[in-house]
């Protein structure tokens, strides 16, 4: 007769659940999936989490181990041990990888020059937007001009001629130059103070006091008579 411990049953039912999970996995039970990896994906995340150094890259080593060990299923032999090597192995070899492409990474990137401390523009744009502002009211400023005296001044101050220059662009004579240029800056400054005095805040007029009269209005003289009641 023959006796089965304990254990030898044990050890038989152990080897036909993974012998059935493993036919399972292999016709595409996307429930066998969901139980592979729950028994499986705790050990995985830590044998990568000790070779990445990364949590973040473990995390997405699991996620890539199921999703190739899912597409590559039907590699998986009929017959043989429960499925957590293969599952190891298919991460070993995508963390082979990842560190191959960031070998090329750092390689790449150390042939790149180094750049300089990139500026923060944040001034320049705040300067730049003043600026515009400025440039929109000169122009104003300028379309009120005649135009000769417009061309003039736009020559010697913006684009730095002098006046010989300027003359010879214009085809006139220096003095005339002068004049022209003398009446746009005359020009531009009284345009100049009527703009500040109609930008100053005027003050608050005060509401009247009691009992004031407004302009215009006649004061109503208050009766002293008091009425009796009958």
């Amino acid at each position: 007769m023959v006796h089965v411990t304990g254990t030898g049953v044990t050890d038989e039912a152990e080897q036909s659940v993974e012998s059935q999970m493993r036919d399972r996995f292999r016709r595409g039970d996307r429930d066998a999936l969901g139980e592979l990896y729950d028994e499986h994906a705790q050990v995985l995340y830590r044998y990568a989490l000790r070779v990445t150094g990364d949590w973040a890259e473990a995390e997405d080593i699991v996620s890539a181990t199921f999703l190739e060990a899912w597409r590559s299923r039907e590699r998986v032999r009929p017959e043989g041990d429960g499925l957590r090597p293969w599952l190891l192995g298919i991460a070993t070899n995508l963390m082979r990888r990842n560190a191959r492409a960031r070998r090329r990474r750092d390689f790449a990137l150390a042939r790149v020059p180094e750049r300089g401390t990139i500026p923060d523009f944040a001034d320049d744009l705040v300067t730049h937007l003043a600026d515009t502002e400025q440039l929109r009211a000169a122009h104003t400023a300028l379309g009120r001009l005649r135009r000769r005296d417009r061309e003039v001044f736009t020559l010697v101050v913006w684009a730095g001629l002098d006046y010989a220059a300027a003359a010879e662009a214009l085809g006139v004579p220096v003095g005339t130059v002068r004049s022209r240029l003398s009446r746009a800056r005359t020009r531009l400054r009284e345009l100049a103070d009527a703009e500040t005095r109609a930008a100053r805040p005027r003050p608050a007029v005060p509401p009247p006091a009691s009992g004031t009269s407004l302009p215009g209005r006649v004061p109503v003289a208050k009766s002293s008579t008091k009425e009796t009641q009958g």
